[in-house]
């Protein structure tokens, strides 16, 4: 078995993002309800304590650009990779509101690190070995860890686990996937990237119009994210579905990034991102608006079908707009992101407090989705005079 072949460092991505975001960052919205029943918890603590996890994975993200952390990125993606397990297996051991923040906190920023780093090791050495394509297995990793902790989830409630085993026996799945990945993601060289000056002005703003579109994103697809499961368990219409909605998810998830992969080979990039928005904004939409067992499944597959494409679509524009910054770029990139998550299950949580539902919170959502998506385009077009211009001198 040689391990120095290309499909293997993608693998090891795909494990290594199934581990920190699958199951370390995703694993908490299907054992959310449970969590809610037996602690008493308002979607205001529950906000808090999504929104602890996404401010770590925004400090994250601007930290790990600098020069300490860009020069070691193996070192420092298992480093990260050991930390959120530990994170994610440690949410068993309290009940405390603050000390929960405090290690989804830890666990956001190490998430961060483990996505950027794993995608600058991984993007680089598939671009260098001409294998591309094989990024759509390493952003796979995300439905793939998504859909192993939603079926542990499952099947535990069906057993009527309590929580804490939950946490536990997805840590446990999480360290599994750490260890492989670590093997498999081999210490070497990245490529350097050389930049002109000229060309570095050129991207700059691009750059800029796809963070802040990154960010609406963020903000656009979290509330669903976070609160489906919940969502579902709360309408006696559709709680059946409980136990295997965020499957559902997951499953749509493992195929997107291939797909919008697809299409961005025709229309380019940003502009395959503004279509992907759209999609996803019409399923944050549906996941309120209609409300049966045929209108959340749609809005499971469409939240699942777009949302890790989207975060592929960005993190590779940025990598191409990056000059010879990349883990820089796709740092401030993510942090953006980060941002709008942080955001949005606070001001869930208070808007259904007031409300009684999320349904004005999501609302709100797929409008950032749809401004995400105007911008994307205006980023594209713009972007594409620029080079005609410069290319005319």
């Amino acid at each position: 078995m040689n391990l120095k072949h290309p499909a293997w460092i993608a693998i090891g991505g795909l494990l290594a993002m199934a581990a920190a975001m699958g199951i370390g960052r995703f694993v908490y919205t299907p054992i959310l309800p449970v969590m809610i029943t037996a602690l008493g918890w308002s979607k205001v603590d529950a906000g808090l304590v999504a929104s602890a996890n996404f401010l770590g994975y925004m400090i994250g993200a601007l930290v790990v650009g600098l020069p300490l952390f860009a020069a070691a990125p193996r070192m420092w993606l298992l480093t990260a990779l050991a930390v959120s397990t530990a994170t994610t297996a440690g949410m068993a051991l309290s009940t405390e509101l603050q000390l929960l923040m405090a290690l989804r906190f830890i666990g956001g920023i190490a998430s961060a690190f483990v996505i950027i780093c794993a995608s600058t090791l991984v993007l680089e050495r598939l671009a260098a070995a001409g294998r591309g394509e094989l990024a759509a297995i390493h952003f796979a990793g995300v439905g793939a860890g998504i859909v192993a902790s939603a079926v542990i989830v499952a099947g535990l409630t069906g057993t009527g686990a309590d929580w804490q085993s939950m946490w536990l026996a997805t840590g446990l799945a999480a360290l599994v996937a750490s260890v492989i990945a670590a093997r498999l993601i081999r210490a070497g060289t990245t490529p350097a990237i050389t930049v002109q000056p000229q060309q570095a002005r050129r991207t700059g703003a691009a750059l800029a119009g796809i963070a802040l579109a990154h960010g609406l994103f963020g903000f656009g697809y979290v509330i669903t994210a976070t609160f489906l499961v919940t969502i579902v368990r709360e309408s006696e219409t559709i709680r059946p579905l409980e136990p295997w909605i965020w499957v559902l998810v997951g499953l749509a998830t493992i195929p997107s990034v291939p797909i919008w992969q697809r299409l961005a080979q025709r229309i380019g990039l940003l502009r395959a991102y503004a279509v992907a928005c759209l999609v996803e904004a019409a399923g944050v939409a549906a996941s309120v608006e209609w409300n049966s067992i045929a209108g959340v499944c749609v809005a499971a597959i469409l939240l699942g079908g777009t949302f890790m494409g989207l975060t592929a679509l960005g993190l590779m524009s940025a990598r191409s707009l990056a000059g010879g910054r990349v883990q820089r770029a796709i740092g401030l990139t993510t942090a953006s992101f980060g941002f709008g998550q942080m955001a949005g299950p606070t001001v869930a949580g208070i808007m259904s407090e007031q409300s009684g539902n999320l349904r004005s919170a999501s609302l709100a959502a797929a409008v950032a989705l749809v401004f995400a998506s105007a911008l994307a385009y205006a980023t594209s077009v713009a972007h594409a005079r620029s080079e005609r211009h410069s290319t005319a001198h």
